[in-house]
């Protein structure tokens, strides 16, 4: 009997009745769906071995931050639906704590195991048919890491569907403009053209193989006609995360040919005149969310989790069982507290270093992550590097932008260069080199690899190809070696050219290719290339035959909302400049990229000069902690770091002046942490070159004949001000 009712005596039909009545008044249960599965190959070899949401990600498993998260946003029940390597989830799940009911306050998570699912379509039909929800939930990738509130979205979902009944689905979109020279996003992903209603936000068009050898897309007239304002995006990052109804689930049941969520089913709904289902868009300002579909992505995930844009979701406030509690040092450090670290041993920032890992004399770890129980000899250098658990790497070796997983052995000299993967166990002999961008593997490459991306099911049973030995590896000294014709036999010792394993051959678009979802910075000779392709393109087009040329005549009544373009060129060169403080962008290939980006928006140099001004006093501010004495240190650090980069846009007083400018604005409006140390960072500019004398000259001038609120910043610096002015009359009187 419940403590209701004995406190009612006898009154237990009423006490009934009044429980009734709570139930009934009590919400649902917020529940999700989590797929296990990646339903890709962009991940192999590693993962025929281990699923991909196991997979460490700054030393913990992908689905421990998707888990963590959803249990945060209010999630009282998840459903991780998983196919391939099921057991090893399961395992997972168990061990961790995260399996079974919870308790009061957490989430009850519960896996739904399959053998025949190959595509996301298949795992929601496979849910629908045990028929475990019962309301509207959450649809997520276990390879999506995110720190948004789900409030706001979810209530914007409700109120739609109290309106609309056909309004089953909100995806999260976020703004992520793609370079203009590569067409992908900072992700790697390859930029998306959505259609939206500005008022409604509703979903009107999708395409995410859009044509970027032509200048325009080709959307349906009927959409036009129907929405006389419609925005036209190709500047949002689809995050994978879903608000969804249970019609959802009934779709996919009642349509089998719907396979991938988006390119299936949101394509489908969209073009679908009868039932007449609507999807709509909620956009994340400052929140985060991302999920992790290649190797770039997985690399530019780790940094924005390493430098904290994740935060609650950061190495030292949440952590799974089978890892070690990692503390945070200055210049974004972590090391747990167990590391031995030689005295002479260099480790870098925004780096991570695993429990039990040990470091040799004159090492040098530069804005890499370094798993648990590794073993890192001397004189050695990692660079932009994901070295995972129990790996050994003795002396001399270098390994730059490049992943190696488990129980990986490199031998004294070995060389891997960039954008390589090593996966579980390989090993490489001494002095040996391994080019850029190969795979590695103690497991032959599988013959029959569906072409489909959506298609995969890690099946290790599956026939393989005479996957060819190491022959390309060339020894770190002066003759290359080759192994002879007995060597290239496919076995998976190859001792000629001193490696374990098998090299995976590329797809289609061969290994010239591989640059495009590579953990390695695009070569700067791409990017060249790339820039000229946009230079040309952007002199030799006529405008008259442009079909992205609207008609000045058109008397349409459709029109195309658009944002202002120098804000948009601006969040750009922040993300460009985010990527380079990361190491996703070499610094030398940094003008370039920032170049693109104002050829596309046919901006001048003193533009360029205010967006990365911007962007080097954001990272100040992020860096620092909370009293002015730090920012104003982390600001002398930032400009001393990046004063080439700032005179690269400061050849004239023109664009000097620009960045004083620019500096007021920040200090009034956007980051107003600057105002109290205007008159001190001055001097920081001055001294470093950034500004010169007479752009510091010509904008106090200009203020003079101010209003008193613009004089502000004038007055604070007028001891700065008067200083320059004595220097330069007592230069006069010495040229007298």
């Amino acid at each position: 009997m419940s403590k209701k009712s004995r406190s009612r005596g006898g009154g237990g039909a009423a006490a009934a009745a009044g429980d009734d009545h709570e139930d009934l008044a009590r919400p649902p249960p917020l529940q999700a769906v989590l797929l296990a599965d990646s339903f890709t190959l962009k991940f192999r070899p590693i993962t025929l071995e281990r699923p991909k949401v196991l997979l460490p990600l700054v030393h913990m498993p992908m689905i421990e931050y998707t888990l963590t998260w959803l249990e945060s946003a209010g999630v009282d029940e998840a459903f991780v639906f998983c196919c391939a390597h099921s057991h090893q989830v399961k395992e997972y799940l168990e061990k961790s704590g995260w399996a079974g009911k919870a308790g009061a306050g957490s989430m009850a998570v519960t896996a739904v195991e399959s053998y025949d699912a190959i595509s996301a379509g298949d795992a929601l039909r496979v849910i629908y048919e045990r028929g475990v929800i019962h309301g509207d939930f959450i649809l997520i990738s276990g390879d999506t890491i995110s720190n948004m509130s789900l409030k706001d979205a979810l209530q914007e979902h409700m109120d739609r569907k109290k309106k609309d009944p056909l309004a089953v689905m909100t995806m999260i979109i976020k703004h992520s403009k793609p370079s203009i020279l590569t067409h992908q996003t900072r992700l790697g992903n390859d930029e998306i053209v959505m259609a939206i209603d500005p008022e409604t936000k509703e979903l009107l068009y999708y395409e995410d193989r859009a044509d970027n050898s032509h200048l325009y897309v080709t959307i349906d007239k009927d959409i036009l006609t129907n929405n006389p304002t419609l925005q036209l995006h190709n500047d949002m990052e689809d995050c994978y995360i879903d608000i969804c109804s249970p019609e959802v689930l009934s779709l996919f049941t009642d349509n089998f040919d719907y396979q991938h969520l988006r390119r299936h089913f949101v394509k489908g709904l969209l073009v679908d005149d009868i039932m007449g289902y609507k999807i709509y868009t909620h956009e994340l300002r400052s929140e985060y969310a991302a999920r992790i579909d290649n190797f770039r992505s997985y690399d530019t995930v780790s940094k924005d989790v390493i430098q904290r844009w994740t935060y609650p979701m950061v190495p030292d406030v949440i952590s799974s069982r089978d890892c070690s509690e990692s503390r945070l040092h200055r210049q974004g450090i972590y090391k747990a507290s167990d590391v031995t670290l030689s005295h002479s041993a260099q480790i870098g920032a925004n780096s991570v270093v695993g429990s039990a890992t040990s470091i040799g004399d004159h090492c040098k770890v530069l804005n890499s992550v370094i798993g648990e129980d590794c073993k890192i000899g001397k004189n050695v250098l990692i660079n932009g590097s994901y070295i995972w658990d129990n790996v050994i790497i003795e002396d001399g070796c270098k390994v730059s932008n490049s992943l190696v997983c488990d129980g990986v052995h490199l031998k004294a000299g070995a060389i891997v260069e960039p954008g390589c993967v090593l996966s579980f166990n390989v090993e490489v002999g001494k002095n040996v080199v391994v080019p850029a961008h190969s795979k590695v593997s103690l497991l032959p490459q599988p013959s029959n690899e569906d072409s489909d991306e959506e298609l995969e099911y890690a099946d290790t049973n599956s026939g393989v190809t005479e996957s060819p030995p190491f022959s390309s590896m060339r020894s770190n000294g002066d003759q290359a070696t080759v192994p002879s014709e007995e060597d290239e036999s496919g076995t998976s010792e190859i001792g000629t050219c001193g490696v374990v394993g098998y090299i995976w051959t590329s797809g289609d678009t061969g290994i010239l290719e591989e640059w495009r979802q590579s953990i390695a910075p695009i070569p700067k000779e791409k990017l060249e290339e790339l820039q000229h392709a946009v230079s040309e393109d952007d002199g030799s087009e006529d405008e008259s035959n442009n079909p992205t040329q609207p008609d000045k005549d058109d008397s349409s009544d459709i029109a195309v909302e658009d944002d202002d373009p120098f804000s948009k060129f601006e969040k750009e060169v922040e993300e460009t400049f985010q990527r380079a403080l990361g190491g996703g962008v070499n610094r030398d290939n940094l003008i370039l990229e920032i170049n693109g980006l104002r050829l596309a928006y046919s901006l001048q140099h003193a533009d360029c000069a205010g967006a990365v001004f911007y962007s080097v006093m954001k990272s100040a501010l992020v860096a620092a902690q909370s009293t002015n004495d730090t920012l104003l240190k982390t600001t002398a650090e930032a400009l001393g770091k990046w004063k080439d980069l700032l005179r690269n846009y400061t050849k004239t007083v023109d664009e000097e002046m620009e960045i004083l400018l620019k500096f007021e604005e920040m200090c009034e409006e956007t980051t107003k942490e600057f105002s109290p140390l205007f008159s001190k960072i001055l001097p920081f500019l001055y001294d470093t070159e950034v500004v010169s004398e007479d752009a510091i000259m010509r904008w106090a001038e200009e203020k003079e004949h101010a209003d008193e609120s613009d004089k502000v910043f004038v007055k604070q610096s007028e001891a700065f001000i008067q200083w320059l002015k004595e220097a330069e009359e007592e230069d006069d009187e010495e040229e007298e």
